[in-house]
């Protein structure tokens, strides 16, 4: 079965060229075009994709409060695209519920492996640029937020769990956590899933921002 993807930017030619690059893949589908934000939410009402790329900066609606109403919405993933590595919005695009984001100048074949990865149920941790923009915006959110009131706690995790969460924070994947563990990788789903349904959170990335968050890692730790 074809992953169903819908590319939405307010450039023509950026969006003409992701769709060409993901079309000629066997396994992708692109289903839909959209130019601005409204475009894209309409879209994925439509034609219900399993994965939505998604401008951050566009007119109408902007990414961000699309990303809102389809994280909401819908089952579709979304992955936001910037020109930015350092965009301001990425935060809180994360937190609306995207699985990840990729700068506008990406390669060909990792624009096609991501869409593979969010369509997997997984989110966009391996690259450092990932890391280094969720390390880097949630410093300066925890700075901004010092004075008020402390990050949900982590109590209610066993300390297997929390490993697996500082594992997750420092970008492995389920097969590096579970050759680090000894365990197999069913087991290490496993605590991935209960770590997520215990915190109420959407997915890997919003599992990893929890961590800085409650200072369970910082940046810059190995």
């Amino acid at each position: 079965m074809s992953i169903r993807v819908v590319v939405a930017d307010d450039q023509e030619l950026v969006r003409s060229g992701f769709s060409m690059i993901l079309e000629a893949q066997p396994d992708i589908e692109v289903v839909a075009e959209a130019g601005d934000g409204a475009e894209a939410v309409a879209a994925v009402r439509r034609h219900t994709p399993d994965v939505l790329l998604l401008d951050i900066r566009m007119p109408v609606m902007d990414g961000l409060e699309a990303a809102r109403r389809v994280c909401a919405g819908s089952g579709c993933k979304v992955v936001m695209l910037t020109t930015f590595d350092l965009d301001e919005y990425v935060y809180d695009a994360l937190y609306a519920g995207a699985s990840g984001f990729l700068l506008k100048d990406v390669r060909r074949d990792d624009l096609v492996h991501a869409v593979r990865v969010v369509a997997g149920g997984d989110s966009l941790l391996a690259p450092a640029v990932t890391r280094r923009l969720v390390a880097d915006i949630v410093r300066r959110r925890r700075e901004e937020t010092a004075t008020e009131a402390t990050p949900d706690r982590l109590d209610v995790l066993t300390a297997r769990e929390v490993e697996t969460l500082r594992m997750l924070a420092r970008g492995l994947s389920n097969a590096e956590i579970a050759t680090t563990l000894f365990v197999s990788e069913h087991t290490v789903k496993t605590h991935v899933s209960n770590v997520l349904s215990k915190l109420g959170l959407r997915d890997r990335v919003q599992a990893v921002i929890r961590a800085y968050e409650t200072g369970l890692v910082t940046p810059g730790s190995p």
